[in-house]
């Protein structure tokens, strides 16, 4: 059968679906090619706010009226969380929910450059807003010596860069005993070190818990061979009253100690941040807090999100003030500035230093793009042979 399979939200639902693929084409099936019609739609679902499920709906209806003779396949976090809300659609053929008992090995392939790593998956903390640990499942992760041996044939298929990949990386270890540091030590030393002026390949590590990424790690990426100066982790909010509410396991002091350990021991770190806005319980003047304790931490970029109410969620059994729908969207845009002005000085403080760039494959017009160790968005003239590779450039 010819197959096509659309992925929504997250790095580790591409991963995901980068393995089912795989297996689908390794039992004699094939990809529908762009334009082509295709048998079978496969929709891999999010659901971490009520938009992402608007998205897949929309995806869905839109996926039938390209392939009106096609199965409609629906799986994914929504799948799993709201099954019968997907079932009832009238284009959907079939809902596959997720296992949430075991954990399902996946790496992304698609991109031969770059390889999402799946090491953990599900999530233990609850928090009050979060639908996720419903949606995936309690934390759990596959033992160090399989992630290596996924690692090792990533770069087999010609992979420079590994983004280690889960809804709750730090807690890596939980399921075998094992732990996030210890990971992180094997995946540093899957070629020979020595590497002379170039890198034989890098590691990101996707979003990580405050709490959990610890001085030992952010010491142990600055003195590595392989992993990249880019840490991304989540902040929600910086105020410590609504830290509280939304049942956090750090405070902001906490947070703002992992920043300045960062900038202490790797300067020229790219450091994003997720926030969230407008949550029960953000009073204005405990917003007008967040903005400035986030305006003065010196990291590079924020990513918002708009707090949804989600069903089944603890928040909405909490009497607190209900922040109205506007000024959700005002404050999301008091963010989106302070994280515009951010990247901009945080690529004004770079210019004129030495990089190394990864050149990607994608072409727009004569030019191709690139991302250094820290993860500035490079552009040069089109050259089809440094798709791939590694150059030392210096930023202008």
């Amino acid at each position: 059968m010819k197959i096509r399979i659309v992925t929504l939200g997250c790095k580790l639902n591409f991963a995901e679906s980068s393995a089912l693929m795989n297996t689908l084409v390794s039992k004699g099936h094939q990809r529908a090619k762009q334009g082509e019609q295709a048998d079978v739609v496969i929709v891999n679902t999010c659901t971490v706010t009520d938009t992402a499920d608007h998205k897949d709906r929309q995806a869905i209806h839109r996926l039938k009226r390209e392939n009106p003779n096609a199965k409609i396949i629906v799986t994914g976090c929504y799948a799993h969380l709201k099954p019968q809300e997907i079932a009832a659609m009238v284009e959907v053929d079939h809902v596959l929910p997720k296992r949430d008992d075991i954990f399902q090995p996946a790496y992304s392939r698609d991109d031969r450059t770059r390889c999402f790593l799946k090491v953990q998956d599900g999530c233990n903390y609850f928090c009050t807003y979060c639908t996720i640990p419903f949606a995936r499942g309690r934390s759990r992760n596959p033992y160090i010596k399989d992630i290596v041996a996924q690692a090792q044939q990533a770069l087999a298929d010609g992979a420079k860069e590994i983004i280690l990949t889960g809804v709750n990386i730090g807690d890596f270890g939980r399921s075998t005993g094992e732990s996030f540091i210890d990971l992180l030590r094997a995946l540093d030393n899957l070629q020979p070190t020595a590497y002379y002026l170039l890198p034989t390949y890098r590691i990101r590590i996707s979003s990580c818990e405050p709490n959990l990424l610890t001085d030992e790690i952010i010491d142990f990426v600055a003195h590595s061979k392989h992993f990249a100066p880019h840490f991304h982790i989540p902040l929600q909010s910086g105020n410590n009253e609504v830290l509280k509410i939304m049942h956090r396991h750090y405070t902001r002091e906490l947070f703002q100690e992992r920043i300045e350990h960062i900038k202490a021991v790797m300067p020229h770190a790219f450091i994003g941040v997720d926030c969230m806005v407008g949550v029960r319980g953000e009073t204005q003047e405990r917003f007008e807090d967040y903005v400035q304790f986030i305006s003065a931490l010196p990291v590079s970029q924020l990513h918002v999100f708009t707090y949804s109410e989600r069903a089944n969620t603890r928040m909405l059994e909490m009497d607190l003030y209900v922040v109205p729908q506007r000024e959700r969207e005002r404050r999301s845009k008091v963010l989106h500035t302070i994280s515009e002005q951010k990247l901009a000085d945080f690529y004004a403080q770079h210019k004129g230093k030495k990089v190394t760039v990864l050149w990607e494959s994608k072409k727009d017009g004569n030019k191709m793009y690139g991302f250094s160790e820290n993860y500035i968005k490079v552009a040069g003239p089109y050259d089809k042979s440094k798709i791939n590779t590694f150059e030392q450039i210096v930023l202008s």
